[in-house]
């Protein structure tokens, strides 16, 4: 039974963004263990490490699942594979697909390979913004208000990606 809610993010600045995210959530979608419920728009967002890359685009999904959280990394980073992730140790670097867990339910998880909710999501515009979109009432692990989360971020080189323009043009800034 898919009962179990998880929010996954997606990211991607290589070998056409856009659609790697699209096939991305398609794969999401057809897996027998996981149903999409919603997807954000797309963000183009500067990139978080070296800035010699080109910038990234990224969203977030909601998913129910009956996975338990290490297996469903599993199949994302499957996904990622498929998709011609290379795991070159270069963190922060370039990258055809990222497939993060976000959030799990409510579970507070660290282990060697997860931690969640997702270490550093707090200070990510790129995963704030598209989140509060899907579930602007969420509350987060700590108790307070996703709300909160997104008003203290920095909103400066993060633009929603106009659906109808399949390049990184942006269409408006997100304010």
């Amino acid at each position: 039974m898919l009962s179990d809610i998880a929010y996954i993010g997606l990211g991607s600045n290589l070998g056409a963004p856009v659609k790697q995210l699209e096939q991305a959530l398609g794969a999401i979608g057809q897996h027998s263990q996981m149903t999409l419920v919603s997807h954000s728009h797309f963000y183009s967002s500067l990139p978080m490490g070296p800035q010699d890359q080109p910038d990234y685009v990224n969203a977030v999904c909601k998913i129910k699942t009956s996975m338990q959280p290490q297996e469903l990394l599993a199949t994302l980073q499957i996904i990622e594979n498929q998709q011609g992730r290379e795991r070159l140790g270069d963190r922060w670097g370039p990258r055809t697909l990222d497939l993060d867990i976000l959030l799990y339910n409510d579970l507070v998880l660290k282990t060697k390979h997860l931690t969640l909710p997702h270490y550093g999501m707090q200070e990510r515009e790129f995963v704030l913004v598209p989140l509060f979109e899907l579930s602007p009432d969420l509350t987060m692990q700590d108790g307070r208000p996703l709300a909160n989360w997104v008003a203290k971020c920095n909103l400066e080189g993060l633009y929603r990606i106009n659906p109808k323009v399949s390049s990184l043009t942006t269409s408006a800034s997100v304010t």
